[in-house]
């Protein structure tokens, strides 16, 4: 049922120019939604409308509604972001572009890069200067090195200052030991190269598709009238989550356009650590024809509100905030303490908890939540099991865990390798057990074992068959089992025979001939053939970008180099069918701010290791700085102490008042003495949480 306000920015008039801004909880997206109905319902064409946001994932909710019957046939709304639009310019106009941007071969096609090409071509730039003692003060893996350069290349654009200025912008804020300049000044050079390689190879990373569409292409007058002209109606949802050149795009096409509503969450900014400046996107007010604010929550009660302003007041005052005491008799209602020694007597009653509430209290799975700062392999495994066996629906959600960590994708790479004795890579018995066990179903860990120490071989990286095995052993695996070896087996001896090809092709042909056939492995298990699918688009991805600037004399193994990367550390890009898992009925465990991002109310959450630094303080980037790398930060200043506390604490405070808005109903803090890693929980949110319950 829409209110009367949101049917005032819904059917308003088709030429208006509206900033919705308000809290999260207040409908704002629902009315977006329908306001993109009602554009098409009154007859503007579909392909005059675009859909913008800061990341793919938050335009579910149009494209649910795009995709569904209801929808009448036509043309198609185009649902974008600032990153996907640039690619999709710079493709376009490449021959326009190319020149001017100084590409060493315009007459060439471009190579778009991914998140994990551009860490292996950023690879091969500094791997030689780290055998030279380049960064040597720096301890980290090899792969958040590389990521950190990107992250400076990115900044820059984003921002809108020249690549070759992120050395001296974080060494003028520097006022540490000497050697840190040092780091900045190698991370200045490496990135150097890397824009240099780029343009001699035709390669096209984020940062630069993002510099060629802000800088050479929109100020071309052809491209922005090909774009005004094309989208005439602009709805841009989440504004304050996307990044300055973005706004700066905007603020330009804005008076072209015939209409627009601009959506904008107050008290968010969840991805300044991405380049996300509400600052500059709260601007762009002041180029619409009307503001309109939203304060009444569909999603929280009294209590929660009181609680979110309490911690807020508490955590980073501000004068503005004056809790009202309405809500704080009935605390207790909506905030629950599970007290507990030690980690593991937490999760056991948090798992306990969540039974009872789907049982007892009928709470749907899907409306409960477990969100931690981080969401560790060994915390996600210890909870998912004990939820699983107390027969709770669970699933997780982690965008920043590796292929490589997956079971499945293990499983399909170790294989990968036995097929492919030319590339030298020889799997050690650990793996092919647990390939085997992801390969065929029910196989348990002791016969897997057995099979693996009885027919694998790592001097002639050979599988024997299962009928050279003595019948006891055979009787001890069982024949059941030992026939689905026996169709995998053959596979590959069979693929060993024939021309290789490439991974991606490879591994679909393996998926689709034998791991998902009757009997095994990846029959049943979806999780699994999600993997697969994010593994094949990976590989693919990762072979269109290296095929071009591979060399006609030279002999790559684009799938060999593929293995190495992975090795390397290398993450995978983000796959958005990883994020689409809001038709499960299933509890969710995730990082707190990925849960943020999906942009969806639950009913229950639960807040694990509440006493841990991590609610609060920035991880450590030594070759990179999201505050000094911003719009807002004086060109010069030193960053300090004070400066560090003081964006912890507000950024602290936004990440809670996001969850609480996102709660309709209640919180469980989980509290330990001793936390994950076994040490003593005294961290800034159960300080403030001490201070609210007491009543400051």
């Amino acid at each position: 049922m829409l209110t009367r306000n949101q049917l005032s920015v819904i059917e308003a008039s088709a030429t208006s120019r509206l900033f919705l801004r308000g809290p999260a909880g207040t409908g704002k997206t629902t009315a977006a939604v329908e306001r993109m109905k009602f554009l098409l319902e009154t007859g503007i064409p579909a392909d005059k409308i675009i859909i913008l946001t800061p990341q793919r994932t938050l335009q579910n909710p149009y494209l649910n509604i795009l995709h569904s019957p209801q929808m009448a046939p036509g043309g198609e709304v185009t649902p974008a972001t600032i990153g996907g639009l640039s690619r999709r310019m710079v493709d376009l106009f490449w021959p326009l572009a190319a020149g001017l941007a100084g590409f060493s071969h315009p007459e060439n096609p471009p190579a778009f890069l991914t998140l994990e090409t551009a860490q292996y071509y950023m690879a091969r730039i500094v791997r030689p200067h780290l055998e030279e003692g380049w960064f040597e003060s720096v301890v980290m893996d090899r792969n958040r090195l590389y990521s950190q350069i990107i992250d400076n290349l990115n900044k820059a654009t984003m921002i809108g200052f020249s690549h070759e200025e992120i050395g001296e912008r974080l060494t003028a804020a520097w006022a540490g030991e000497p050697a840190q300049r040092r780091v900045y000044a190698d991370a200045q050079a490496c990135a150097n190269e890397f824009r240099q390689y780029c343009l001699v190879h035709n390669l096209l990373d984020f940062s630069l598709q993002l510099e060629i569409f802000a800088h050479i292409l929109w100020n071309d007058a052809a491209v922005r009238n090909y774009l005004t002209r094309t989208y005439r109606h602009i709805i841009f949802d989440n504004l304050e989550e996307d990044i300055p050149v973005a706004h700066d795009i905007l603020a330009d096409w804005l008076p072209e356009c015939d209409s627009a509503l601009l959506v904008f969450d107050d008290g968010a900014g969840y991805r300044r650590f991405l380049g996300a400046d509400p600052e500059t996107a709260l601007e762009l007010a002041d180029l619409c024809d009307e503001t309109v604010r939203w304060d009444e929550s569909f999603v929280i009660n009294q209590e929660i509100a009181y609680l979110s302003d309490s911690l807020t007041d508490v955590i980073y005052p501000t004068g503005i905030i004056n809790p009202s005491e309405t809500g704080a008799e009935n605390l207790d209602q909506v905030l629950s303490i599970i007290p507990a020694r030690f980690y593991p007597e937490m999760l056991d009653t948090v798992a306990s908890e969540i039974q009872r509430l789907i049982i007892e209290e009928h709470l749907p799975p899907a409306e409960i939540v477990v969100l931690a700062p981080y969401l560790s392999d060994a915390l996600r495994f210890s909870l998912m099991n004990r939820l699983e066996a107390l027969a709770v629906p669970v699933r997780s959600h982690r965008p920043s865990r590796s292929l490589r960590e997956e079971p499945a994708s293990q499983c399909l790479l170790t294989l990968a390798a036995l097929a492919h004795p030319s590339w030298g890579i020889f799997p050690a018995k650990f793996d092919v057990t647990y390939a085997l066990i992801q390969s065929i179903e029910e196989l348990d860990l002791v016969r897997a074992q057995l099979l693996t120490e009885i027919s694998y071989r790592m001097r002639d990286f050979s599988l024997s068959p299962f009928e050279q095995i003595k019948p006891e052993m055979q009787e001890r695996i069982t024949f059941l089992f030992g026939s689905r070896y026996t169709l995998l087996r053959d596979w590959i001896e069979a693929y060993r025979l024939e021309e290789p090809q490439p991974l991606d092709h490879f591994l679909r042909r393996l998926f689709g001939e034998v791991l998902s056939q009757p009997g095994m492995g990846f029959h049943r298990n979806f999780d699994s053939a999600k993997v697969a699918a994010s593994l094949i688009e990976s590989v693919q991805k990762f072979r269109w970008a290296m095929e071009p600037t591979i060399g006609a004399d030279e002999q790559v193994d684009i799938g060999k180099e593929y293995l190495a990367m992975l090795q390397d550390g290398v993450i995978a890009a983000q796959y958005v069918s990883a994020w689409n898992t809001s038709p499960d009925n299933a509890v969710l465990l995730a990082p707190a701010y990925t849960f943020l991002m999906s942009n969806r109310p639950v009913t229950v959450q639960f807040w694990l290791d509440a006493g841990a630094g991590g609610w609060h303080e920035r991880l450590f980037q030594p070759l990179t700085h999201p505050y000094v790398l911003s719009c807002s930060w004086q060109l010069g200043r030193i960053w300090t102490d004070a400066d560090e506390v003081d964006a912890n604490n507000a950024t602290l405070a936004r990440l809670l008042t996001g969850l609480l808005r996102r709660c309709r109903g209640k919180i469980y803090l989980g509290l330990t003495e001793l936390g994950e890693s076994g040490y003593e929980q005294r961290g800034t949110l159960i300080r403030a949480f001490q201070q609210v319950i007491q009543g400051k």
